[in-house]
């Protein structure tokens, strides 16, 4: 999906306007799936039950925090490379690999529905890193470098709960 190239003025920051076109792209699809991870995981905080209800639910606020500056750092670098962010529910939702969900599960199957969205979120970040290797995009690779590590993290974390 290609996000409309904003016309103002013209942006020479030594990265072509093709590469600029391809890591938006890239970071737009990263954007929603780290959109949806945060809003499943915001429901699972508001909702986790049971016995591990004190850990979970400072685990997701902990998680859900992370990921709203995420979401912040990710639309405004697509902004600094020229393009618009996408910023609506519909685009997210067409764009993500992360699926939003109607029902309250289980406190476990909430840890491991969180695991497999986390690792979305990995794949389609790493999905971004060819084309900004290409385009000489280092700010890029800076922020999806961090987002790798952070994604990779709370998987390990939330895999260890479930163990």
């Amino acid at each position: 999906m290609e996000i409309k190239k904003e016309k103002k003025t013209h942006i020479d920051i030594g990265i072509s306007e093709d590469h600029r076109q391809k890591i938006s792209d890239g970071l737009s699809k990263t954007l929603a799936d780290t959109y949806m991870l945060y809003l499943k995981t915001h429901n699972y905080h508001w909702n986790v039950t049971g016995p591990h209800f004190h850990s979970l639910h400072a685990m997701f606020e902990e998680q859900y925090t992370d990921l709203a500056a995420a979401v912040d750092d990710i639309a405004e670098r697509i902004r600094a490379l020229g393009f618009y962010a996408p910023g609506s529910f519909k685009k997210f939702s067409k764009l993500s690999q992360v699926k939003e969900e109607d029902e309250v599960p289980d406190a476990m199957t909430m840890v491991e529905r969180l695991v497999h969205a986390n690792e979305q979120v990995l794949q389609s970040a790493r999905e971004v890193l060819p084309a900004c290797e290409e385009g000489g995009d280092e700010a890029t690779l800076d922020l999806l470098t961090q987002r790798l590590h952070v994604h990779s993290k709370v998987a390990w974390m939330l895999r260890s709960t479930i163990s």
